[in-house]
Formats: C-alpha cells, sequence, structure tokens
C-alpha cells in the first residue's frame, strides 16, 4: 500500500500536466505558423508524442520496479544510519539539489556507455527541436538507471521527497526544449536553458556528449562537460532512426546493438563493446568511429503521405490517444491483464499510425489500421469507465475512418 500511494502521488504530477504539456505545444505550434520558422513536421511530432504515450504507458508497470528498488535501498540501509531525515525546507532544498547532481551523472552516463545508450537514444532521435520533443522517451531508460539514485536512498532521503524532486525535475526540462526563446542573461551561468540544451541535442561533432544537466549547469561548468552555443545545432543522432513509427524507434537502438554485437567475434570484445561509449568498436571491425562532420546538406526524414491519407491518420491517432489517455485516467480500476490488453491495442495502433506515414497506402497496412479502427469501441469501454459513452463520437469517427480507407483501398485495386 506504501509503494502504491509514492507510486501514484509521483506518476499524478506528470500526468496532472499534460494539459499544460498539450496547451504549450498548441501555442508553440500557432506561433510558428504564424512566423513560418517550420520548427514543427507533424509526422515527427505525433511520432515524439507517441513515444510519450508508450513512456508513460510501460511507466504503470516499470515505475513499481524502479519505486520499489529505490524503497527497499533506503529501509535496508536504514540500520547502519546514524540519522534519520525528515522534511524541511532544508532538506526539501538538499534533496532537490543532489537529486539533480544524481540526474546529472545518470543522463552522462547514458550518453557514455552503450547498454545504457539505448535506453536515451530515443528521446534524441528526433531531427526537430520543439516543445513536442520534450515528450519523446523511452521505455526502457527508468529501469536502466535506476541504480545510480540509490546513494540518495542510503543517505536516508525518503521516497516520498525523492521522487517528488525528480518529478520536478523532469517538469522543469520540458520548457527548455524550444527554438523560440534564444539565452537569459545571468540565468546562463546557474541554470539548464533552452540554449544549453539545444547544445545537447545537436549531433555536431563539437556538440555530441555535452551540457548533460537537467537543471542546473553548473554541473556541466564543474565536470568539464558545458558547451555554450555557437553554431545552430543540427539536431538529431548520427545514426539517424528513418521512422515516425514509435514503436520501432524504441525497439530500433536495441536491434541496432544487437546487430553490432554480432559483427564483433569473441566474447570478450563483445562485453567490452556493451560497457564502451557509443561509436567505440574493437580493431577488428574497424576500430572506434569518430562522429561525421556536418556537412550543412543533411536531410530530414520526411515522407509526406498526401493529405487524405494525412487527415486519415490523424484521426486514428486521436483514437489511440482517448485510449491512452483513459489508461491513465482509470488505471486504478482495471485488472493488470485488462491494462496489458488495452496498452498492446495502443502500441498496435501507433505501429499501425506510425507506418502509414512512413510508407503510405498498403494492403497490409491498410487493413491493420482498419482492424484497429474497429476494435477501437472494446477498447474504450475495456478502459473508459464513466468516460465510455463519451468515447462514442471518437467510435463514429473510427467508424467513418474504416469506411474511407476501405473505399480507398477497393480504388487502389481497380487502378
Amino acid at each position: 500500500m506504501y509503494l502504491t500511494l509514492l507510486f501514484l502521488s509521483t506518476v499524478n504530477l506528470i500526468v496532472l500536466s499534460i494539459p499544460i504539456f498539450f496547451a504549450l505545444i498548441g501555442l508553440e505550434v500557432a506561433w510558428d505558423q504564424l512566423k513560418g520558422r517550420g520548427l514543427y513536421r507533424l509526422g515527427d511530432s505525433l511520432a515524439n508524442i507517441g513515444c510519450g504515450i508508450m513512456d508513460q504507458s510501460t511507466g504503470l508497470f516499470s515505475k513499481v520496479l524502479v519505486v520499489g528498488a529505490y524503497t527497499a535501498v533506503f529501509h535496508l540501509t536504514s540500520a547502519w544510519r546514524p540519522w534519520e531525515i525528515t522534511a524541511s525546507v532544508g532538506v526539501w532544498v538538499a534533496a532537490f539539489v543532489l537529486s539533480d547532481a544524481a540526474y546529472y551523472w545518470a543522463h552522462r552516463l547514458s550518453h557514455g556507455v552503450n547498454i545504457l545508450w539505448i535506453g536515451h537514444v530515443v528521446h534524441h532521435q528526433s531531427e526537430d527541436y520543439n516543445l513536442a520533443v520534450a515528450l519523446r522517451q523511452s521505455v526502457l531508460q527508468k529501469v536502466l538507471l535506476m541504480w545510480v539514485y540509490w546513494p540518495l536512498a542510503m543517505a536516508g532521503f525518503p521516497p516520498e521527497i525523492f521522487l517528488t524532486c525528480m518529478a520536478v525535475n523532469l517538469l522543469y526540462q520540458f520548457w527548455i526544449h524550444t527554438e523560440l526563446i534564444q539565452t537569459l542573461g545571468p540565468l546562463e551561468w546557474v541554470m539548464n536553458t533552452p540554449s544549453h540544451h539545444r547544445v545537447h541535442h545537436g549531433r555536431n561533432p563539437e556538440y555530441i556528449d555535452r551540457n548533460h544537466a537537467g537543471v542546473f549547469i553548473v554541473w556541466d561548468r564543474l565536470f568539464g562537460t558545458f558547451q555554450k552555443e555557437l553554431a545552430k545545432p543540427t539536431y538529431g543522432i548520427t545514426r539517424p532512426t528513418d521512422t515516425f513509427n514509435p514503436v520501432h524507434a524504441q525497439w530500433k537502438p536495441v536491434s541496432d546493438l544487437w546487430s553490432d554485437m554480432n559483427r564483433i567475434p569473441g566474447w570478450w570484445d563483445r562485453l567490452r563493446f556493451l560497457f564502451a561509449a557509443p561509436g567505440w568498436y574493437p580493431e577488428s571491425i574497424g576500430g572506434p568511429q569518430a562522429p561525421p562532420a556536418i556537412s550543412g546538406q543533411e536531410q530530414k526524414f520526411n515522407p509526406h503521405p498526401g493529405r487524405s491519407v494525412a487527415v486519415l491518420l490523424i484521426a486514428r491517432w486521436l483514437l489511440l490517444l482517448t485510449v491512452a489517455l483513459l489508461v491513465l485516467k482509470n488505471k486504478d480500476a482495471l485488472t493488470q491483464l485488462e491494462l496489458a490488453a488495452a496498452l498492446v491495442w495502443v502500441f498496435v495502433a501507433l505501429a499501425a499510425v506510425g507506418e502509414l506515414w512512413n510508407k503510405g497506402w498498403g494492403k497490409k497496412r491498410m487493413l491493420l489500421a482498419w482492424l484497429v479502427d474497429l476494435t477501437f469501441l472494446p477498447a474504450a469501454a475495456l478502459v473508459g469507465g464513466d468516460s465510455t459513452q463519451a468515447c462514442a463520437v471518437w467510435a463514429g469517427l473510427a467508424l467513418a475512418s474504416a469506411l474511407v480507407t476501405w473505399r480507398a483501398l477497393s480504388a487502389s485495386r481497380r487502378r
């Protein structure tokens, strides 16, 4: 019961902020449309939010492990601690600063170790930089990096204090994913700002593995990883993902790691590769690879499915977003089996929308999307609770979308 209360109190900070996230994204999109800056691409933004949906959804399971492990360490080490930490202003300040320092090292390690990089690289896959990118998170990151924070548990910081501090830390980082704010004067010396974090997302050789801060940029200045923003960053990763399918985006880093390991002869070098920095390879397959220089001619992955297809895909995406939000809203009323079934539906729907956006019309892809449309109402009924009736509007949209899709498929056959 104690773990459940801790878990729910922390999750709620993030979940309750979702309307604010979407409102701010909407404002940034409106400004971008007004000014014509081209900061947003619809397919990329839907993929970013899709990755966020997957992170929050799987977090309903993984956060139990993460919170449980921290709580276990806290209690197991309590016997030899000669002090007890209780809530006070000083304790909250210390916890926030120290948890941010721990975040810096967790973040830095996730960029410097291959086996940890697969749990963070998803956040860097987007070739744009906007508020929607802040929502692009990996489903593996929390589990792979949870051990970095255990010293705080050993020091005696109670789980509820630590978890609240980390939630606030993550909320702070949302607004720094923007190109609309340039620099913030004296704050640039102390705080992590949009300028500093743009550097972090750049794949320019001089920007790679720099500015790992969460809230306070002083950690980068102190430990030698600070880089001022000079040239405009080229965003993304050196090994582009080239997909708007969030499920594929989440899986590809694991697949790439496995593929690279299979190219390496000998178990010792494979083990070294797992714990080496990204870009390191043994001499037997060519040795370390430096990040490629930026030519200025880089082309973003940007398939255009066409306006009619895009409208259908957006409609489907709204359907799956509805179910995902209902899952987060009504998770306490669902059994583990119902929760798992709903999440499988959401992930299949995300994959269907993403693949149609990537590759356009195709018989198998369209039939999969049609199946998702027709199963929306049962999925919404499963997780909707009192909200099911409100979802009837979306069910009608799903059926209309399915009919249009079927007509388009029939037309493509006649051609």
